[in-house]
């Protein structure tokens, strides 16, 4: 990803944008903070809100007209916030000190005719940055027209207390100044480097300026400047007497572009957000209640501090964070697509050190929830999938992260589990039933079952093809590992001579739509939405209400989610949806591989889906079915009402198998479908499965927990007992032993018994050692 490719991305997260308050307004007060800190009565803070971009604050924060509340989200459920009203309690309060910051003199000397709220906020914004200015005021002090408001608005003592500031920056101020003339402007052009006029000044000195077609004094739209070289004035003065903080605005852009034109830079370069624009920021309405703008006791007074408290809490913070509110893995991390993409690209470029974003890249779920929410529809996924990609091509991808899900997928496609046939008497397949391997691991009779009634139903020969799909080695960013399978898959497939690729794993059905577009592909619940349901086929007892839990892999199969409703219906079970399902469905946790990268977040988000209902759920994905009920949710898959056999009479309350279990479930079903459908029995068995071990059901849960799988413990042990390399705990009589089998090294400490070995602990290394 190149700098060009990252700007690209980041504009399309609008999390940043301004919200409409801070849009809305000239001169782009935060009004969120500014609100978020009157909630919480912190005065001090709010005023320094305020000081950060309001001129004179203590003046305009009681005479602003809040132009900011006609674009407030909240007015569209509701009354806008009272903004300026909460600015006006806000500077009431005692000021807190204000520290200028350090100014380095710039050697320039600029001239300010007129000491309205424009001429201030000139010379306010003109000294910060280093200027020497003087005011040329002809009153008798400083304020101009803001000395001709009622002093209960703005009293007099407070102008003056704001506008002493201006001495502390150096401004000089001289008083009863001449009346600007043609004349003087001219001797003004030769002693200043800048010069700004005030609205006075232009009216004295219009004869001497360039004219529009309506007789009224031409000034740039954009540069405020006049025919008169370095004289600058405001635009839109109308607007200005109307408007208070479009009156300081006009002052800001004009001190904006004396500055500029000073230092001999183009006066009109990225400004375009200048004044009011209109933002990006997407903020959610939906189930935002109707609230009223809460009444002041004391009109005259304004609020009270409670009264205050009160109309700030009805600011609704506005921001989008629609991926991260649906994201357990984007909310963990406590930041937003914007953020997380300049931390992967800054994890990307790092030659020597740590990669701190290694993990965050490894735990996505690639589900594309969050694009499918994002207003500007952005793929976090897409960014995860493509640096996983770049960090596997560099060789800075961790063996750890993924190694397990690539061993369980090495397995599923040796020769334990996988298995190709034609249907008995048949040389030619119509179709070929494709479980998957998780279904084979989690349901493996049930998958036996759908396949001897598919032979039952569907005429032309129905093959079998177990195998994996490939898809932790596509997750993994293992592109050659991921090629090689779905080409041994894809010459499989052709062996059978093409057949339709019947599919009851949505991720399967995935893979092979994206990267096998020669197949025909039909999911298993299509097929029996075709040949209809078996007879023996029934919903739960009692009549319970099912919510649906789609895979996050059919998030773009609308034709699934809605036969597997059909299906339902059929079985005449009362349906609930889940508030995110279909397209805006969530992943169970195991896409992505976040079970593997990241434990944590992968029970965030399972429990946090488990969450949504107390119904019971039913789901037609075994892996989804297995990691919420892990989580202690009640969920069934729709195969066991399909084909509910002598299945447990409560089968939402089975626990799912561990890992040891899964595969060998894979292998028994293998040895199954052989002998029972095609007659052939094997009786060879690795030397090593041979160990039998004996294990607590607390150790087991470690185990499960370390992804230590009891072969691998039998690896060891007969590793350890054939070769002597072990050691003894002469006290105990206890053996410790290690054995690499592959990158992880793994660790035993066992004991002989009567029928086995006793196993008290084990853990595991996965890290590999090289030579730089």
């Amino acid at each position: 990803m190149d700098q060009a490719e990252l700007r690209q991305l980041e504009k399309k997260c609008i999390q940043e944008e301004a919200p409409q308050c801070v849009a809305a307004c000239p001169i782009h007060v935060d009004a969120r903070s500014f609100i978020g800190l009157v909630r919480n009565r912190a005065w001090d803070d709010a005023w320094k809100v305020l000081r950060k971009t309001m001129p004179f604050p203590g003046i305009l924060g009681r005479i602003c007209d809040a132009p900011c509340k006609e674009r407030c989200k909240r007015g569209e459920a509701g009354d806008p916030v009272e903004i300026g009203a909460l600015e006006k309690i806000c500077v009431s309060k005692t000021p807190p000190d204000l520290r200028l910051p350090p100014i380095v003199p710039k050697g320039k000397r600029v001239a300010v005719l007129g000491s309205g709220l424009d001429g201030l906020t000139v010379a306010w914004d003109l000294a910060k940055k280093g200027c020497q200015v003087t005011i040329f005021e002809p009153g008798t002090s400083l304020g101009g027209n803001l000395r001709n408001l009622s002093p209960q608005i703005l009293p007099p003592d407070i102008i003056d207390r704001e506008t002493a500031v201006l001495n502390r920056l150096g401004v000089n101020v001289q008083l009863e100044a001449t009346v600007p003339s043609e004349s003087l402007l001219a001797q003004l052009k030769d002693d200043f480097d800048a010069v700004y006029m005030g609205p006075d000044a232009v009216g004295a000195v219009q004869s001497g300026l360039k004219k529009n077609a309506h007789g009224k004094v031409e000034v740039d739209l954009q540069s405020r400047m006049t025919g008169m070289e370095g004289v600058f004035a405001c635009v839109s003065w109308e607007q200005s007497l109307r408007s208070p903080v479009w009156q300081a605005a006009e002052g800001r852009w004009a001190a904006t572009s004396m500055d500029r034109y000073i230092q001999k830079v183009s006066m009109t370069a990225g400004r375009e957000k200048e004044g009011p624009y209109a933002t990006r920021l997407y903020t959610n309405m939906k189930g935002v209640s109707e609230t009223r703008a809460v009444q002041t006791s004391d009109p005259d007074m304004g609020y009270a501090d409670d009264e205050a408290a009160l109309e700030a809490r009805r600011c609704l913070q506005c921001e989008c964070l629609e991926c991260v509110k649906v994201c357990p893995y984007l909310a963990h991390y406590k930041a937003y697509p914007k953020k997380y993409i300049r931390e992967i690209y800054n994890n990307e470029s790092i030659v020597m050190g740590t990669r701190h974003s290694n993990k965050f890249i490894n735990s996505c779920s690639l589900c594309g929830l969050c694009e499918r929410v994002c207003p500007e529809n952005f793929p976090m996924q897409d960014v995860c999938m493509n640096a996983r990609l770049g960090m596997v091509q560099r060789n800075k991808m961790p063996p750890s992260a993924h190694e397990f899900a690539l061993l369980d997928m090495a397995f599923s496609q040796g020769p334990r589990f996988s298995l190709v046939r034609h249907e008995p008497e048949h040389s030619s397949s119509a179709y070929v039933f494709f479980p998957g391997c998780q279904l084979c691991a989690s349901s493996p009779d049930k998958v036996f079952e759908t396949y001897s009634y598919f032979r039952r139903k569907i005429k032309g020969g129905v093959g079998l093809m177990l195998d994996c799909c490939a898809a932790p080695a596509h997750w993994a960013g293992r592109t050659e590992k991921f090629q090689d399978a779905l080409k041994s898959l894809e010459r499989k497939w052709t062996d059978l001579g093409n057949p339709v690729m019947i599919t009851a794993c949505s991720t399967c059905h995935k893979m092979f739509r994206d990267h096998l577009s020669e197949m025909e592909v039909l999911s298993l619940w299509e097929m029996l939405m075709q040949v209809g349901l078996p007879e023996t086929s029934r919903g739960p007892s009692g009549n319970k209400i099912l919510a649906v839990h789609d895979p996050c892999t059919t998030r773009n199969e609308p034709e699934i989610q809605r036969t597997i409703r059909h299906l339902l219906k059929t079985l005449d079970i009362a349906v609930e949806e889940l508030p995110l399902a279909g397209e805006l469905t969530e992943c169970c946790g195991f896409g992505g591989l976040m079970q593997n990268a990241n434990p944590e977040v992968a029970k965030k988000t399972v429990l946090g889906r488990a969450r949504l209902s107390p119904s019971d759920y039913v789901t037609y994905c075994g892996m989804c079915r297995d990691n919420l009920g892990g989580a202690g949710k009640r969920i069934i898959h729709i195969l066991d009402l399909i084909f509910p056999g002598s299945r447990n009479a409560d089968p939402a309350s089975e626990k799912p198998p561990g890992w040891s279990l899964r595969q060998e479930n894979r292998a028994r079903l293998k040895e199954r479908f052989k002998a029972e459908v095609w007659n052939e029995r094997t009786s060879h068995m690795e030397a090593h499965l041979k160990i039998k071990l004996l294990i607590s059901p607390a150790l087991g849960e470690i185990l499960e927990r370390r992804r230590i799988l009891e072969e691998d413990l039998q690896k060891v042990v007969y590793n350890a007992e054939k070769t002597g390399n072990k050691f003894e705990n002469v006290e105990t009589g206890r053996f410790k032993a290690s054995y690499k089998p592959y990158k992880a090294t793994f660790w035993v400490e066992y004991g002989p018994s009567e029928n086995g070995f006793i196993v008290y602990n084990a853990y595991s290394h996965r890290m590999e050692a090289i030579q730089a």
